[in-house]
């Protein structure tokens, strides 16, 4: 096994190429849109219709990609990736026909399945099995900045430089940062797995899944089914925060209001870092589906009083923050790590498919019904992720591995 101090600078390191990837590979996009859409000549939404089908391909790939993280190793492909996607933002940047910067834009999702959380997961997972779900609360604390420091960046580089040169900047950073990080992680690995294989079955004996073998089966469909339920939700309710806001009347304050979001991301996974040794995956999954009803209760209840927004971003931001850790350490738990990197890419495939469709069916239930309708919407999704996730502990099973 790693030493503490390597344990940490990996962590650290995957924690480092997460904040950079989703900041390149995915914040960046919102703000850039605007002027990617005035360069081709495209209505702004044409371009977020590029970029749902961009994702729709990166879960249709996640699979695929899982099987090689757990064949060739989640760190080499990681590595593969970082390359990969400086490759493709040059492409995109370079794109002056409508055919190329489509094909890039799809393929920079395609590549996000390689470099990721599941990835990162995977990762965590094959070089330090006895701690990984402790350890991808912790990087999922650090990556937690990613928009906080991203969204920011983005804006100021793009008040000098236009959309094609920040893609050469960023491709730059994957290059010059997530490259050598992923290098230096495979090597870690291979060094790991060559010196001390006899601590590293035991640390995997140690994570073995708690669904019994004739149970896997049903509690894969209920784990993916509350995935997809939660994952819609809240790719509904991230995308059209402010818009939403604004749309139950609180006006400029639905900015502000919508900031708050981040920071409670945050803080969930840092409570959770703290406290939540004890409490199982499963609980943690059922709580952040909770959240998500609650805030979306308030908000249905409260309309335009500013203290029900700010207790409505609060409460979806607890729920995201404890979402993406059990993105990671619920299957985990439930399968164990055999076939880890698969059974994540089963998982991504299924809530990145439905994810997709949530902006553009979110904003026809806004137009068509208003902000309350789209709510309870919100509302019944989270509901049904609580039922799922809740009867996947109903059949008997192992004991708890932790």
């Amino acid at each position: 096994m790693p030493t503490p101090r390597n344990r940490a600078f990996l962590v650290f390191g995957l924690g480092l190429t997460q904040i950079i990837g989703y900041g390149t590979l995915y914040y960046s996009f919102s703000i850039l849109a605007p002027d990617m859409a005035a360069d081709f000549g495209w209505p702004v939404e044409a371009v977020f219709g590029i970029f749902s089908a961009s994702l729709l391909a990166g879960g249709l790939v996640a699979p695929r990609v899982g099987r090689w993280m757990d064949r060739y190793g989640a760190s080499r492909v990681m590595t593969i990736g970082s390359a990969a996607a400086a490759v493709i933002l040059i492409i995109c940047a370079s794109a002056f026909n409508a055919a190329t910067y489509v094909a890039g834009i799809v393929a920079i999702e395609i590549v996000s399945a390689l470099v990721l959380y599941n990835a990162a997961f995977a990762t965590l997972v094959q070089i330090i099995p006895g701690n990984a779900q402790r350890s991808i609360t912790h990087l999922t604390l650090i990556a937690g900045f990613a928009s906080t420091i991203f969204w920011p960046v983005t804006v100021e580089l793009h008040h000098y430089l236009s959309w094609r040169e920040v893609y050469l900047i960023f491709a730059a950073l994957n290059l010059a940062v997530c490259l050598p990080v992923h290098l230096w992680i495979t090597r870690m690995s291979r060094l790991t797995a060559s010196t001390n294989p006899a601590s590293k079955l035991a640390g995997i004996e140690a994570t073995g899944g708690i669904v019994l073998a004739e149970h896997r089966r049903r509690a894969f469909l209920l784990t993916a089914t509350g995935f997809a339920l939660q994952g819609f939700a809240l790719a509904a309710l991230l995308f059209h925060m402010v818009p939403l806001l604004g749309a139950v009347g609180l006006g400029a304050s639905a900015v502000l209001v919508g900031t708050l979001f981040g920071p409670a991301q945050v803080l969930s996974r840092f409570t959770n870092m703290l406290l939540g040794r004890n409490i199982s995956p499963l609980v943690l999954a059922i709580l952040s589906a909770a959240f998500i009803v609650c805030g979306a209760s308030v908000l249905i209840v409260s309309g335009d009083w500013i203290a029900g927004a700010i207790l409505f971003a609060l409460l979806v931001g607890l729920g995201s923050g404890l979402a993406s850790i059990v993105q990671g350490s619920l299957p985990l738990f439930l399968f164990g790590p055999s076939g880890y990197g698969e059974m994540l890419g089963k998982l991504a495939a299924v809530r990145l498919a439905v994810s997709a469709a949530a902006p553009f069916a979110f904003a026809v239930l806004i137009e068509q019904g208003g902000a309350r309708v789209a709510l309870s919407a919100v509302v019944v999704l989270g509901i049904g992720a609580i039922v799922a996730f809740t009867a996947i502990g109903r059949w008997p099973r192992h004991a708890d591995p932790r």
